[in-house]
């Protein structure tokens, strides 16, 4: 395989790129970020210096990346989403200087392997999306989102949970009010019939 890289994008010659990665027009990848292997970075996204993204990982059309954030495997980023790195964003110190890069501290987000981001939906700085969780479009993510969650709104609230498959996981059980507080739910895919085990207080958070 090869790497693919269009001529109307700026890819930094201190970038990693693996194998079967295309990048697309007037894309921006720079220093020091890892982009896994058959990734696809769509055109005018943004990768900021020091990203990390894994395997297979599709970002669409106008995203944007910024440095502290971690991709696993297998991410999918809609049109126009963007993930953040600053909870206290000023522009100038107190004092009306111009703020440099040592007068801010970074945020860290990460998402998880094969979470799925909706186009136009915000991850704000120091969020955590787990692994196969799905993140509504136009959601605005103010706090972690568990494995195989399903988040949306604004400000972004767990509304269930999702299969890998991509459908939604639901309950066979009668009354959850049966359930020791200790215990787990067991939830199914009506689609593909995969059986998911989630933490109570999250099932029930989610209702």
């Amino acid at each position: 395989m090869s790497i693919y890289v269009h001529p109307t994008a700026e890819v930094s010659t201190e970038a990693t790129i693996g194998d079967g990665t295309r990048i697309w027009h007037q894309a921006q990848v720079r220093q020091g970020t890892r982009i896994g292997k058959e990734c696809i970075i769509g055109k005018g996204v943004y990768v900021d210096f020091e990203v990390v993204i894994g395997h297979r990982c599709k970002l669409q059309n106008g995203v944007y990346v910024y440095h502290g954030a971690t991709l696993e495997d297998g991410v999918f980023l809609g049109p126009g989403t963007m993930v953040l790195n600053d909870k206290n964003p000023r522009a100038i110190n107190p004092d009306g200087a111009l703020k440099s890069d040592a007068d801010w501290q970074i945020s860290p987000t990460h998402i998880g392997h094969g979470a799925g981001i909706g186009g136009g939906a915000i991850i704000l700085p120091g969020v955590t999306v787990g692994q196969w969780a799905i993140v509504g479009s136009g959601a605005v993510v103010t706090r972690n989102i568990p494995d195989y969650g399903l988040g949306y709104g604004n400000p972004g609230r767990l509304a269930g949970f999702g299969c890998p498959c991509g459908q939604r996981l639901v309950s066979s059980l009668q009354s959850n009010l049966k359930i020791e507080p200790t215990e787990n739910v067991r939830l199914e895919c009506s689609s593909c019939q995969r059986k998911v085990t989630i933490p109570l207080n999250l099932y029930r958070q989610a209702q």
